[in-house]
């Protein structure tokens, strides 16, 4: 058992529409989804004295949005480099402050204009990138691409059951007023759907969105339990030309982490909500954390039963604020009575993941 495990739970959630065109800043869409998380909680954001947000140069900065909140106060405070690999592995961060004794409330976003301005799907540049964009890897779905050509032909997975991941997500979404596709998808109208990159189509890649989420962490209120959280990575599908699986992702190395860290097993888990940036990456978490034996997977996808898996939608079509949406909906779900929620987040290899309890 991790030191801060029990120690901390999320009081309160806040999310702003999620849109195509917020036609608001960063900052603004911020400052109202943690205003609505400290309202959520029952406290006024002057009592808040830790705030922590992840970003890709995307967002605004901690102190901005402090000072606008009129924190006036402010202690513990960080701007975290990085993505989806953060969206859980914050969580820890929020519950080390707590345990450490070096915050009573921490204040948790993550905001963004991922369509109407930065997106996230571009081709990137940097030294690695020099090297790779040579082969067609430009930006992150050629890399996820080429990763799920891989695990699809050793798991005998096919389109079909990538049909079944996407249509599941639109299906679970119908009830989801935030949710930014709900309509049904046929096999016939997925087939249909133009490839991005073999053997990923648009609807098998995630959201573009502008929107924002905040989480309330806090010693003292009630609220869902922070029980575990673990970060790590290995090579995989962001080290290809090293990594001897690269369809390996996050979860191929912090699921026995995860285990060893909780005391807890699999079957412990009513609740997932897994980053689904990319369809096969359903499967592919669901293999790894031991929730279902990959010689079962073909049928499990055909026959639905992963209905239980992101029941607002997901990244595939409640929107993408880089996971921290999940989160939320993990704290809605525990609200409503499940018992342990599986929440993660990663960026290729590397990522994270959190058990939290009602």
């Amino acid at each position: 058992m991790q030191p801060f495990a029990g120690l901390a739970g999320i009081a309160g959630i806040g999310m702003t529409e999620l849109s195509r065109r917020s036609g608001r800043t960063e900052e603004e869409l911020a400052v109202a989804a943690c205003r609505t998380a400290c309202q959520d909680a029952g406290i006024a954001p002057g009592e808040v004295d830790a705030v922590l947000s992840y970003h890709l140069g995307d967002s605004a900065p901690v102190t901005q949005v402090s000072r606008a909140l009129g924190i006036e106060r402010l202690g513990w405070h960080n701007d975290i480099a990085g993505g989806g690999t953060q969206a859980a592995s914050i969580l820890g961060s929020a519950a080390m402050l707590v345990h450490a004794g070096l915050a009573r409330h921490v204040l948790i976003y993550r905001a963004l204009n991922g369509r109407s301005g930065r997106r996230m799907n571009t081709v990137s540049t940097g030294p690695e990138e020099e090297v790779t964009q040579r082969y067609g890897m430009a930006g992150p779905i050629p890399l996820f691409a080429l990763a799920a050509t891989r695990y699809l032909h050793d798991t005998s997975l096919t389109a079909e059951h990538l049909h079944a991941v996407v249509a599941q997500s639109r299906d679970n979404a119908k009830a989801n007023p935030r949710a930014l596709r709900r309509e049904p998808l046929s096999w016939e109208e997925y087939l249909g759907r133009p490839y991005v990159c073999t053997p990923l189509r648009t609807v098998d890649c995630c959201q573009e969105t502008d929107g924002a989420c905040a989480l309330l962490v806090s010693a003292t209120l009630p609220g869902p339990r922070i029980h575990a959280v673990v970060r790590g990575g290995g090579p995989g599908c962001s080290t290809m030309s090293t990594a001897p699986d690269v369809s390996a992702i996050f979860s191929a190395y912090v699921a026995p982490m995860l285990w060893d860290a909780s005391g807890m097993r699999p079957s412990d888990v009513d609740t997932a909500l897994l980053y689904d940036a990319y369809s096969w990456l359903v499967p592919r978490q669901l293999e790894d954390f031991g929730l279902v034996r990959r010689a079962d997977l073909g049928d499990y996808l055909l026959g639905r039963h992963h209905a239980w898996v992101n029941p607002h939608g997901g990244l595939l079509s409640e929107g993408y604020v880089h996971g921290l949406n999940n989160v939320a909906q993990a704290v809605r779900e525990l609200r409503a009575g499940k018992q342990v929620a599986l929440v993660t987040g990663f960026g290729a290899s590397y990522g994270s993941a959190a058990l939290l309890t009602s």
